[in-house]
């Protein structure tokens, strides 16, 4: 196991700056919050003052992206998104940054500005740049992969309730905001009910962070990382997690008791419709057939009628939901909303727009974004609910 010594914190620095020798290498780590101008100016004076070997920040490549790049809507390609079913990760950074956003302009700062700020001033110096966080992808299944099935549908009313939430922040809690890890703050906000997320979200990247610190190059390094991170980060600098890197940058498999369960439901509709055909009749069956479309197609046509998606799609949404409930491997909401994309693709502004529209339910539907997730979300909620009522129906009809 490493040891290392806590030097004293260097005076011109307050106490967000934490000086640690590790075997080799000397290191500042720079605690943050993700909405505070106070920490980006930090930021630029401990990196300009330290000229130090590197510089790591708590970004990924995506994350990082999306802070330094103007034109990085052009770029996204959502019909690859949602091909390769990506597109409910997209929500919940969206919502999340929604959030970040919201707290940022009663704080009067980007968020994220002083993961930048330590980027620019690092390659003003001429300094390498490393990006130590896990790919936020990764995260994000792995949280929903941790949530218990009850708790998923409390955290997904969480996080929607976040965007519509006007409340003003106090002065106190923006002097707490400022010097503390929004992300932190946001799980506060959730309490206790969900426990697997600060596992997986903060203590997992805190292995995560301090194990790709540890491998950045140079003798004298600067670390910005959230607050929050901080005390973690320091308990893991002192351990060998390196053997723990595989399993938390793994996206878990499904279950394979979720894998039974998505091919039982559509076995047991076609095996029941079978039997019905053998025992009373193909007039029967078919008249089973025929509730199964009504009953999938109807509500998930109805799903994307409320998001006054394109004609089309609400046709698509009807045809293709009872076909997609019988199989797991595609949901009815990814074929809705692959063809809103098709025939109502966003422009660059609603891209843009994107996170202040979020926050009314007047932007859900003016922006065509918007109205690409609620294709998505609206007609899949439709076919989940067609397909109980079908099901239990069709069942029924055997006795």
């Amino acid at each position: 196991m490493a040891e290392i010594a806590q030097v004293k914190e260097p005076k011109p620095y307050p106490q967000d700056v934490h000086n640690i020798e590790l075997p080799g290498k000397s290191l500042l780590l720079v605690g943050t919050a993700h909405v505070s101008k106070e920490s980006a100016d930090l930021v630029r004076t401990v990196i300009e003052q330290e000229k130090p070997d590197c510089v790591c920040v708590e970004l990924d490549e995506k994350r990082y992206e999306a802070l330094s790049s103007k034109k990085r809507w052009e770029s996204l390609d959502l019909k690859q998104i949602i091909k390769k079913k990506q597109l409910s990760t997209l929500v919940v950074n969206l919502i999340l940054a929604s959030y970040q956003k919201k707290l940022g302009a009663q704080l009067g700062v980007t968020p994220g500005l002083e993961l930048l700020e330590a980027t620019k001033a690092a390659k003003e110096l001429d300094i390498p740049v490393s990006l130590c966080d896990r790919e936020v992808r990764v995260t994000l299944r792995r949280a929903w992969r941790a949530t218990s099935f009850f708790k998923k549908n409390y955290l997904i009313a969480t996080l929607f309730a976040s965007l519509f939430d006007k409340t003003e922040i106090s002065e106190e809690k923006i002097n707490e905001l400022k010097s503390k890890d929004v992300l932190s703050e946001l799980l506060e906000e959730l309490g206790e009910a969900l426990p697997q997320l600060k596992e997986v979200i903060i203590d997992e990247r805190d292995t995560f962070l301090s194990e790709k610190i540890k491998q950045s190059q140079g003798k004298r390094i600067v670390a910005i990382v959230g607050a929050g991170h901080v005390e973690g980060i320091k308990k893991a600098l002192t351990q060998d997690r390196q053997k723990d890197m595989a399993r938390i940058n793994t996206i878990p498999p499904v279950s394979p008791v979720w894998k039974f369960l998505g091919w039982s439901i559509p076995a047991l509709i076609i095996g029941s419709i079978a039997f019905i055909a053998l025992n009373k009749g193909s007039a029967i069956a078919g008249e089973n057939i025929i509730y199964w479309i009504l009953a999938n197609g109807i509500p998930s046509a109805v799903g994307a009628l409320i998001a006054l998606a394109h004609p089309l799609t609400i046709v698509g949404a009807f045809a293709a939901a009872p076909v997609t409930s019988l199989t797991p491997v595609v949901g009815a909401g990814y074929v809705t909303a692959f063809l809103q994309v098709m025939l109502m693709p966003p422009v660059v502004k609603e891209f843009e727009t994107v996170l202040d529209d979020m926050g009314s339910l007047k932007g859900w539907w003016n922006n065509k974004l918007l109205k690409v997730f609620m294709a998505f979300l609206l007609p899949g909620f439709g076919s989940m609910i067609g397909t109980w009522i079908g099901g239990v129906e069709i069942v029924s009809n055997l006795f």
